[in-house]
């Protein structure tokens, strides 16, 4: 099976947010079943996100939704919290 890659960079205002939102979504840099892998990093207001798979393209994509979903939710989080 040949492995498929995307690699998801998103830019936040400042460098805070940036830490709060990698910190959010890295549990999922350990939690992989075989053959799929997820690295979030952060670079000043840049998180990146590597993702590697060797399953079928249903479980990338999956995936995929899976990290823009938990991104989008840290995201709302955070403006909620600092609009208190």
């Amino acid at each position: 099976m040949r492995k498929l890659e995307a690699k998801i960079v998103l830019e936040y205002d400042d460098e805070e947010t940036a830490e709060a939102i990698a910190k959010a979504v890295s549990p999922d840099n350990f939690k992989t079943p075989t053959g799929l892998s997820i690295e979030t990093v952060k670079e000043k207001n840049k998180v990146t996100t590597r993702i590697k798979c060797r399953r079928k393209l249903p479980t990338f994509i999956a995936t995929i939704d899976d990290l823009l979903f938990c991104t989008s939710t840290a995201e709302k989080t955070i403006q909620i919290t600092k609009k208190l």
